[in-house]
């Protein structure tokens, strides 16, 4: 069976580490509380927790309580107390490249008209604005705590800079003319011939 992913890994193994749960508990918990973190649904989540099973570092085991269905519930094994710990330095002494998606228009501003730019650039704000503030909504568990900080700084930092982007195109006179060739540009960005 393919290993676990290490990011997803560790999460379900720090996660077990502090209490037995079952697995719609796990689930329920990324998705309520680390969803800046990890974009991990559903069924992606019960298979890694059969992968993690299979690698030997959690155990599961059936449980019934009263009229209820039984459920399985997961526990860390010393094998999975041993991976946790490796997988947690790793992951502290690395950084994962950010890759920004919706940057990719941002490459092509210069092609729509500015007044259209900035309103497509309100909504922006508005979006990134709506998810500061849900995410500053959001209680404080024990060890999500700095998660949320990263969040919410990154979010201040992401309107700030887009704030500054809509003055550029507020102070710049006139209308780009959209660029009708579909050859790059000979020019630098100071107006300069290229050679």
């Amino acid at each position: 069976m393919k290993r676990p992913d290490p990011a997803h890994a560790l999460l379900f193994l720090g996660l077990l580490r502090r209490q037995r749960m079952h697995g719609y508990q796990l689930h329920e918990f990324v998705d309520r509380d680390l969803a800046s973190c990890t974009d991990l649904k559903r069924p992606t989540a019960y298979l890694l927790l059969e992968r993690l099973a299979a690698a030997g570092w959690i155990e599961r085991r059936t449980e019934r309580r009263s009229r209820r269905p039984a459920r399985r519930v997961y526990r860390l094994t010393p094998a999975g107390e041993a991976a946790f710990q490796r997988l947690l330095r790793e992951n502290l002494a690395s950084h994962a490249i950010t890759r920004f998606p919706d940057d990719i228009g941002l490459a092509f501003l210069d092609l729509v008209p500015r007044r259209e730019a900035a309103a497509l650039l309100a909504v922006r704000r508005a979006q990134i604005a709506a998810r500061l503030a849900a995410a500053r909504a959001v209680p404080h568990p024990d060890g999500a705590q700095l998660v949320l900080d990263h969040l919410m700084h990154h979010l201040t930092a992401e309107l700030a800079w887009l704030d500054r982007v809509r003055q550029r195109l507020r102070t710049r006179r006139g209308s780009p003319a959209p660029r009708t060739s579909s050859r790059p540009s000979t020019r630098r960005a100071d107006g300069k011939e290229l050679s």
